[in-house]
C-alpha cells in the first residue's frame, strides 16, 4: 500500500532545488514504448534495487508523464499506445530520481491531501495519510457538536505549523464560514502555504504568520487575533532516539526540525499546551496529532499543570489502530 510508504516517508515534496548523485541514471532499454510495458520495467528496476513500493512508484511517474494523477485515472487508450521519445526521457528521469530515494511527492511537485491538489516543494513537510484522519476528526467535532464553536458562526482556527497547508486549508475548504490563522518558524513554510493558499483561492480567509511557538515572546503577536475556537496541530514529534531509524526518503530529503520532538517527542507539544489557553476562548479545543506513545505522557503532563486548566477529553486511533489524536479541551472559569 502506498499509503503506508507515505506514512513511512518523509514526505516534503519538489525536485527543483535538490543535489543528487553524479551516478549514470539507468537507461530505458530501447523497444519498450507503451506505459503498461514502462511500468513493469520500471517495477522491476526499483525492486533490484530496494526502492520501496516499487511498482506504486512506477505508476504515479508514468501516470504523471501522461497526464494523469494516478495509473488507474490514464484512458485505457493510452496504457498501450506507443510513448513520444519526450515523454521516455521525462520518464527516465524522474525514475532516476525514485532510485535515489527521493519521495515520489518531491519527484512530482504535487500531492492531494483530503481532495485538495497541494503544490510540494522541499523542505517542507509533506501530509501523511493519518493527518487526513485529524481533519476528519474536526470536522465531525465542529459539525456535529456546535459547543466545540459556539454560537458566532463558523471557527476561528489556528494551526501551529502549517508546512504546505494541508490541514488549514482542508478545513477552510469544508467550513465555508471558518478562518484560519496559520503559523510556522519556517520560510518556506509559510510562503509555501501562501502560494497553495492562493492556487485554491482560499487566502481571503488565512492569516499566514511567521511564527516560532518555542520562543516565549511571540505569543503575544497572535493576541490581536485571539481568542480562538480551535487550536490544531501536526507538530514534531519523532522520539529523538527513533530518528535514525527513519526511512532514508526521510533521512535525506525532510527538514529534521519537523520530526524530531526531542527526547520524549514533546518539546513541541509542550510549547504548544502552555501557549493554547492564552488564546483560546472558554471551552476551546485543542487537537494535535502524535506518537502512539504520547497520549499517556500528555495526559500525564496536564495533570501536573492544572494552572492550563487543560482537560484530554478523547483519544482517537488512526486507521492501523494506534492511539494518534488528541482533543484537549479548555476548562470553563
Amino acid at each position: 500500500m502506498l499509503r503506508a510508504l507515505i506514512s513511512a516517508l518523509g514526505w516534503r515534496g519538489g525536485i527543483q532545488g535538490c543535489a543528487f548523485s553524479s551516478r549514470q541514471p539507468h537507461l530505458t532499454p530501447t523497444g519498450l514504448l507503451s506505459a503498461t510495458e514502462l511500468i513493469s520495467h520500471w517495477t522491476a528496476v526499483f525492486e533490484k534495487r530496494g526502492i520501496p513500493e516499487a511498482r506504486e512508484s512506477s505508476e504515479y511517474i508514468v501516470a504523471h508523464v501522461l497526464g494523469a494523477k494516478t495509473f488507474q485515472g490514464l484512458r485505457p487508450g493510452l496504457l498501450t499506445q506507443p510513448l513520444t521519445r519526450w515523454q521516455l526521457r521525462y520518464i527516465q528521469e524522474l525514475s532516476s530520481y525514485r532510485l535515489q530515494r527521493m519521495p515520489v511527492q518531491y519527484i512530482l511537485g504535487e500531492w492531494d491531501f483530503h481532495g485538495l491538489s497541494l503544490k510540494m516543494v522541499p523542505p517542507v513537510f509533506i501530509p501523511r495519510p493519518e493527518t487526513e484522519e485529524l481533519v476528519e476528526w474536526v470536522l465531525e467535532e465542529v459539525t456535529q457538536r456546535p459547543h466545540v464553536v459556539g454560537a458566532h458562526g463558523g471557527p476561528l482556527i489556528l494551526e501551529v505549523g502549517c508546512g504546505s497547508g494541508a490541514i488549514s486549508l482542508s478545513l477552510l475548504s469544508k467550513l465555508p464560514e471558518s478562518q484560519v490563522i496559520a503559523v510556522d518558524k519556517g520560510e518556506a513554510a509559510i510562503c509555501l502555504t501562501h502560494e497553495n493558499a492562493q492556487r485554491l483561492q482560499l487566502q481571503d480567509r488565512i492569516r499566514i504568520i511567521p511564527l516560532d511557538v518555542t520562543l516565549e515572546q511571540n505569543w503575544v503577536h497572535l493576541l490581536p487575533w485571539s481568542p480562538v475556537d480551535l487550536v490544531i496541530s501536526n507538530p514534531p514529534y519523532v522520539f529523538h532516539r527513533d530518528m535514525e531509524q527513519l526511512a532514508p526518503e526521510i533521512l535525506s530529503y525532510e527538514d529534521p526540525t519537523a520530526l524530531d520532538g526531542g527526547e520524549e517527542g514533546m518539546d513541541i507539544i509542550t510549547h504548544i499546551l502552555a501557549l493554547a489557553p492564552r488564546l483560546l476562548k472558554d471551552s476551546g479545543s485543542i487537537f494535535l496529532e502524535v506518537d502512539p506513545r504520547h497520549p499517556e505522557l500528555i495526559g500525564s503532563w496536564l495533570q501536573s499543570r492544572p494552572d492550563l486548566s487543560l482537560n484530554l477529553v478523547a483519544v482517537r486511533r488512526d486507521f492501523c489502530g494506534r492511539p494518534r489524536f488528541l482533543h484537549i479541551r479548555r476548562s470553563e472559569p
